[in-house]
C-alpha cells in the first residue's frame, strides 16, 4: 500500500535523531509504523534485520512480535464467539475435553473470557511453553505451581501466558483445525496479512526475511534461518523428531505459541490496530461486529488494592509495577487515572487501547487511540535489559518510541514557513 505524503515539517522532524544499533544502549532493529483508519501515514525504519547477512530492516520484515499475538487469538476467538463455536461464559473445559480447575477451588468453572481477561487463577510457575510436539497441554494444569491458591477464578487479576494455550486447544476442539491454520483462516488471509505462527505456514521467500532476534551480547536467539527455514517450526517431540502429522486435534495448544509466536511485520500490525479503529471492519472487509470489539477493548478488570498484580511476572517481560492497570480481552487499555499505575508511555493521558510485547530481547506496541481515529505499530530487537522509563513502567526505548509516533501520526498540516 503506498504511503501518503507527510508534510514537510512533519517529515523532517519524522527523520531527526535515527535510531541507530551503532550507538551504545540502542537496539538492533527498530520499526515504527504510523496508521489511521484509512492506511498508513508514515513509516520509520532503522537498523538490521540480521546483523550477519548485513540486511536493513524493512516494515514488511516478520518478527515474533511476543504478547501482542494474544490480541490477535482473541480477535480469532470472538470470530468464532459470533458463530456460535465458542461460548465466551461457559465452562471451557467441555471444549477441552478434561476439567480445568484450580484445586484449591474446585467448584469454580473457567471460561473463555476468564483464560483471555488473565482471571482464570492460572499462572506461569508450571511452565507454558515447552511442550513438546508429542506432549499434552493437560499435564501443565496438573502441576500445583500452575495455580493461584489465594484466589478464585474471576476476582483477580493475574498474566499467565498459559491461559493461551488453554484458549488455542479448545479454539482446535471446537473447529477440528489446527491452530495456525485457524488463525491463517479466521485473521491472516481476510485481512491480508502475511503471517504466521512459529513459521509452519509463512513460505520460503517469507522465513527468508525473517527478523533475528538477540541477546544483549549480540547473539542471535530467536529466528536465525541464514535465508532458508527453522529446522523445526515447533519444539520437537521427545526423540527429537519434526513430523507435524503428530499433531492431534486440541491436544497440545502450545505447540504453535498463541501466547507469543506470531510472526509478523510492523505493516501487518497496522492492520490489525485499523480493524480495531474500524470497529471490526478494515478497506470494506468485516471481519468482527462492533459489539465484538466492544467486548475486547472494554476493560474487564481495573486495578483495585486487593484485586491483581499490575506487572508480568514472567522472566520474558520487561514491565514494572503499574505497568498494567487495565485490560479487556487480550487488550490492554493505557493511561488509567489511578494512584500506582505507570500505564502511559505516551505521557499525554489518552486511554489507548492495543497490547505490548515483550521477549528474546524484543519489545513491541500496537497501540490505537479509537477516539482520534489514529495508532502506532513498534517494535525493536537486541534490547533484554531496556533502562527503564523515566515517566512510566515502560522501558526508556518503548517511551522513545511512543511519543515520537505522536509526531507521526499528527493528522494536522504542516504551515508554511
Amino acid at each position: 500500500m503506498p504511503l501518503r505524503p507527510l508534510p514537510l515539517l512533519l517529515f523532517a522532524v519524522a527523520l531527526a535523531g535515527p535510531l541507530s544499533a551503532a550507538h551504545a544502549g540502542e537496539p538492533v532493529a527498530a520499526v515504527r509504523v504510523a496508521f489511521d483508519r484509512d492506511g498508513i501515514i508514515a513509516t520509520r525504519t532503522e537498523g538490521l534485520a540480521d546483523v550477519a547477512a548485513g540486511r536493513a530492516i524493512d516494515a514488511d520484515d516478520p518478527v515474533r512480535v511476543a504478547s501482542i499475538s494474544k490480541l490477535v487469538v482473541a480477535i480469532a476467538a470472538m470470530r468464532l464467539v459470533e458463530q456460535e463455536q465458542l461460548d465466551l461464559d461457559a465452562d471451557v473445559s467441555g471444549l477441552l475435553g478434561w476439567t480445568l480447575r484450580n484445586p484449591a477451588f474446585p467448584d469454580r468453572p473457567i471460561s473463555l473470557r476468564l483464560l483471555l481477561s488473565h482471571r482464570s487463577s492460572l499462572t506461569d510457575a508450571a511452565g507454558y511453553w515447552g511442550v513438546p510436539l508429542d506432549g499434552a497441554l493437560r499435564d501443565i494444569p496438573q502441576d500445583p505451581r500452575a495455580w493461584d491458591q489465594a484466589h478464585p477464578p474471576g476476582g483477580y487479576y493475574r498474566y499467565a501466558n498459559l491461559n493461551f494455550p488453554l484458549v488455542a486447544a479448545a479454539m482446535e476442539n471446537a473447529t477440528g483445525e489446527r491452530f495456525d491454520r485457524l488463525m491463517e483462516r479466521l485473521v491472516l488471509d481476510p485481512l491480508g496479512i502475511v503471517g504466521c505462527f512459529n513459521w509452519a505456514g509463512c513460505d520460503d521467500a517469507v522465513a527468508a526475511r525473517a527478523v533475528v532476534l538477540y541477546d544483549g551480547d549480540g547473539n542471535p536467539v530467536r529466528d536465525d534461518h541464514r535465508g532458508g527455514r527453522p529446522d523445526c517450526p515447533v519444539l520437537p517431540a521427545n526423540d527429537g523428531s519434526c513430523d507435524l502429522s503428530q499433531w492431534r486435534l486440541g491436544v497440545n495448544g502450545a505447540m504453535f505459541a498463541p501466547q507469543g509466536g506470531l510472526r509478523i511485520s510492523a505493516a501487518g500490525l497496522a492492520r490489525i490496530g485499523r480493524l480495531l479503529l474500524g470497529d471490526g471492519s478494515i478497506d470494506g472487509v468485516r471481519l468482527l461486529s462492533p459489539d465484538s470489539v466492544q467486548a475486547l477493548v472494554r476493560p474487564h478488570w481495573t486495578a483495585a488494592p486487593g484485586n491483581g498484580t499490575t506487572f508480568e511476572e514472567d522472566d520474558s517481560g520487561q514491565s514494572r509495577p503499574g505497568f498494567q492497570c487495565r485490560y479487556g480481552l487480550a487488550v490492554q487499555i493505557l493511561a488509567t487515572p489511578r494512584e500506582g499505575c505507570r500505564d502511559d508511555p505516551f505521557g499525554d493521558g489518552v486511554a489507548r487501547v492495543g497490547h505490548a510485547g515483550s521477549a528474546y530481547g524484543l519489545l513491541s506496541g500496537l497501540w490505537v487511540d479509537r477516539d482520534a481515529g489514529t495508532g502506532v505499530a513498534y517494535f525493536v530487537t537486541g534490547m533484554p535489559d531496556a533502562p527503564p522509563g523515566e515517566h512510566s513502567a515502560f522501558t526508556a526505548i518503548e517511551e522513545r518510541m511512543a511519543r515520537e509516533s505522536l509526531v507521526l501520526a499528527d493528522p494536522a498540516p504542516a504551515t508554511d514557513p
